[in-house]
């Protein structure tokens, strides 16, 4: 086929977007000087190196078959292919010896990236002008994929100290205490789960098997906790008092010592319970005074913890979707604020900022029934464990992406973050994380039955 063929408007779209993804993963890296590639910022992750090549490996690993490659560095794609998700306290124990240089690495990166862009050109709709309904998944897959990583990125590079990162330092300002907490009670009705397999539109295989639920009625928090919320619950003690949490969760508190969420830093090393303590924010440029308007991020553990102690629950999946998207009219809207993407007035997405928002700062993105900071400003997590929605079909390119995560160790995440692209802001996306996994930016809100 004619390299120099007309592009369609579709193809066009995937090509521009995966250029767009580059780019944002592009600009993560630059922020890390040389010396800090082989840190290892989250004990249970691999070294920031391993994802300066993952990205690119997994591309060639995903798209240099289908597009008729031959592998230019095998030892590469093999090294770099898969990331990790330790559950049961095992950690990695390589060394930075262990991995190459990073000009070694760049450099793969370079020739993978040219050999499938030239693939891409010359095979994308080889088919009367049109890009293949399975060329159009893979490649949505590659974007998504990276773009997921973007956000992975981000965290990891929060847990890198200021001076090991090129990041301009954020002064914020004191959003004060936040907004009085409030619920509202969401009527009976139907949650759809999912998007019908049918549908044209690109999802991950776990999204795929619509499922219609009718929710009974419920009281939700209109706002996420915020870190003033939970301030309540660590001064009076909350990790020290067992019956607030589940045995394998206190189990895991007692062990790692936790007395506080992983993003607060306590003023002086003082008692973190102490009616009078004082504390800092880990933000992703350096240290700042706590802002207690912006949603705690914690794990779900803690999160669970918690809601014990307020005498609540977490919003099952089904219960967060007809909060999110259910009407008084009996229709569901594709995303809380109505039936298009709308603007980043609507919440705190698609790289915005570094860092969370008060919870009360975007009333336009609030749902039918009012309840707000949805999407965007922190995922938010459910009690429903990760699991298969009704007639699952793992990807057969990539059947372990969801069900090696359907071991009931995993729980959804609805929602977003601050660094969570807009593509993923469908309503069928799930997200999901192990529950003794405090560095993600997972934020929650609680329900009543």
């Amino acid at each position: 086929m004619n390299a120099s063929r007309a592009v369609t408007a579709l193809e066009s779209n995937l090509l521009s977007r995966l250029a767009e993804a580059r780019s944002r993963t592009d600009e993560l890296f630059l922020a890390l000087p040389p010396n800090s590639f082989y840190d290892r910022p989250i004990a249970e992750r691999h070294r920031l190196i391993f994802y300066l090549g993952h990205l690119e490996a997994f591309d060639f690993n995903l798209l240099g078959g289908p597009l008729g490659l031959t592998s230019h560095d095998e030892a590469f794609n093999k090294l770099f292919a898969f990331g990790i998700d330790p559950v049961d306290g095992g950690l990695p124990t390589d060394k930075a010896t262990d991995w190459p240089t990073i000009a070694r690495v760049e450099k793969y990166n370079q020739a993978t990236r040219k050999h499938l862009d030239e693939a891409i050109q010359n095979s994308m709709g080889v088919r009367a002008g049109e890009v293949t309904a399975a060329n159009e998944q893979l490649l949505n897959v590659a974007i998504e994929h990276r773009l997921m990583h973007a956000e992975t990125l981000a965290y990891l590079l929060h847990n890198l100290p200021a001076d090991k990162k090129n990041i301009k330092h954020v002064e914020h300002e004191d959003d004060g205490p936040g907004p009085e907490p409030r619920q509202v009670t969401i009527p009976s009705g139907i949650a759809t789960l999912g998007q019908p397999r049918a549908e044209r539109s690109f999802g991950w295989d776990n999204e795929f098997g619509e499922q219609k639920v009718l929710v009974p009625s419920f009281t939700i928090d209109v706002f996420p906790v915020t870190n003033g919320e939970y301030l309540k619950f660590v001064q009076a003690r909350g990790y020290e008092v067992p019956k607030y949490w589940r045995p394998e969760d206190w189990e895991w508190r007692r062990k790692s010592n936790l007395q506080y969420p992983h993003f607060w830093i306590p003023r002086n090393g003082g008692n973190p319970s102490a009616a009078d303590s004082r504390w800092d924010y880990r933000s992703m440029s350096g240290s700042i005074p706590l802002p207690e308007s912006w949603p705690v991020y914690v794990s779900h553990a803690e999160a669970t913890a918690y809601a014990r102690w307020a005498r609540k629950k977490l919003p099952t999946e089904e219960q967060w979707h007809r909060a999110a998207y259910g009407t008084p009219e009996a229709r569901e809207r594709l995303y809380p604020w109505g039936d298009t993407l709308g603007s980043l007035a609507n919440g705190n997405f698609h790289h915005q900022r570094w860092d969370a928002a008060p919870v009360d700062v975007h009333p336009e993105g609030a749902s039918a029934f009012d309840v707000q900071d949805l999407v965007g400003n922190g995922w938010e997590w459910t009690s429903t464990i990760f699991g298969p929605l009704p007639g699952f079909e793992p990807f057969a390119f990539y059947p372990g992406y969801s069900a090696d995560f359907f071991d009931s160790k995993h729980y959804v995440m609805k929602g977003g973050s601050p660094r969570t692209d807009a593509c993923m802001l469908r309503r069928s996306f799930r997200n999901w994380f192990q529950p003794h996994y405090p560095y993600v930016y997972g934020s929650f809100r609680c329900v009543e039955d």
